[in-house]
């Protein structure tokens, strides 16, 4: 049988079906709670039960204490209820945030393209348009798992029921290594979303004409170029900056697409960055790191932006440090948290919890 489940402090009551997760019927229902590794081990989502029962789950002894859980605390992304239940959770208000519940949907995969010797561009038409605000992600299935797998959406939100993904082949992933080495066209598919709230905060960039910067590595350029493609084709003009890395030229792709809006919009400037180029190549643009190669080019002060970062863990720290560093708080910095359970587990500092 079902329960109802009460979301404080917004006072709505929703219906949760067995098994079925809190944080899953929340998404589902248009109401977001924060989260982020979906696996138990973050701590991200953690919410306290004030009436009714719920089942732990399999939440991480360590993202969830004993003490916590005689408190009442629980992981949205594993509790599941056992009566009807209200829950207290912190919700930041968030103007620019769309209302868009969580669904399902079956496509077809309708292009595969070579981006780079590990990256490709899954394309699949859906049987229903996708609504989402880019930078926005979906949970893709792998079948050969029976899981599903967290990609950004690379196209803009104006591209209807035909969506894309990067992705970069994982060693040793056998979800990436499904996708690259046997998903073939016409192969049928399902996924689910949208997910996430990393989007541009349209408002504060308008009415504090602030300019925006987006620092990316790797595949993590799919959502800022969603991001990018959207800001130009609404007509913006407000500065624009896409500081992007890559170990190589072979691994730096869409480089001429950005290179030609860097060319028709006087607004937005594109600044790649190679850090393990050859030495003696062609190569004549920037070498080292994003955050390095962001900070040469704004002389290390980021003041007047907002920054929004996507990319390896390990890239994401490097970044902040150099944002902060350079008068740029976090406040103004928004980051894509696409956590595996091992980054899950790494120490995040207590001095940096929003981020």
């Amino acid at each position: 049988m079902s329960y109802q489940l009460t979301i404080e402090p917004l006072g709505q009551t929703i219906e949760v079906e067995p098994d079925q997760t809190v944080l899953d019927a929340c998404l589902r229902a248009g109401i977001w709670l924060p989260h982020a590794c979906c696996h138990g081990l973050c701590a991200t989502c953690k919410v306290h039960v004030s009436e009714g029962e719920v089942e732990h789950g399999d939440a991480s002894p360590f993202a969830l204490m004993d003490f916590e859980r005689e408190e009442g605390k629980t992981l949205a992304c594993c509790a599941t209820l056992q009566s009807d239940v209200t829950i207290e959770a912190e919700i930041d208000e968030e103007p620019d945030a769309e209302v868009i519940p969580v669904r399902d949907f079956n496509g077809v995969v309708s292009r595969i393209e070579t981006l780079t010797p590990t990256i490709k561009a899954l394309y699949f038409k859906l049987d229903q348009p996708i609504h989402f605000q880019a930078g926005q992600y979906v949970n893709l299935e792998i079948p050969t798992l029976g899981v599903r797998r967290a990609f950004s959406l690379a196209n803009t939100p104006a591209t209807g029921d035909e969506v894309e993904l990067n992705v970069r082949i994982v060693a040793g992933g056998a979800g990436t290594a499904y996708l690259h080495e046997q998903l073939k066209v016409g192969d049928a598919v399902r996924l689910a979303g949208p997910y996430g709230r990393f989007f541009v905060r349209k408002s504060a960039h308008t009415q504090q004409k602030l300019g925006m910067l987006f620092m990316a590595g790797g595949s993590g350029l799919s959502s800022p170029r969603s991001m990018i493609l959207d800001l130009l084709a609404e007509g913006c003009t407000l500065p624009i900056t896409l500081v992007y890395g890559q170990r190589s030229r072979a691994e730096l792709y869409y480089h001429d697409e950005f290179l030609a809006l860097a060319e028709q919009h006087a607004n937005f400037t594109y600044v790649p960055a190679l850090s393990h180029e050859p030495e003696g190549s062609d190569w004549t643009g920037p070498r080292g790191f994003v955050h390095d190669a962001a900070k040469a080019h704004f002389h290390n002060d980021f003041r007047g932006h907002k920054a929004y970062l996507c990319g390896p863990p390990v890239m994401i720290d490097a970044c902040i440090t150099t944002l902060m560093q350079g008068r740029l708080f976090e406040r103004d910095i928004y980051t894509e948290k696409f956590l595996s359970a091992a980054d899950a587990e790494r120490v995040r500092s207590p001095l940096f919890k929003a981020i």
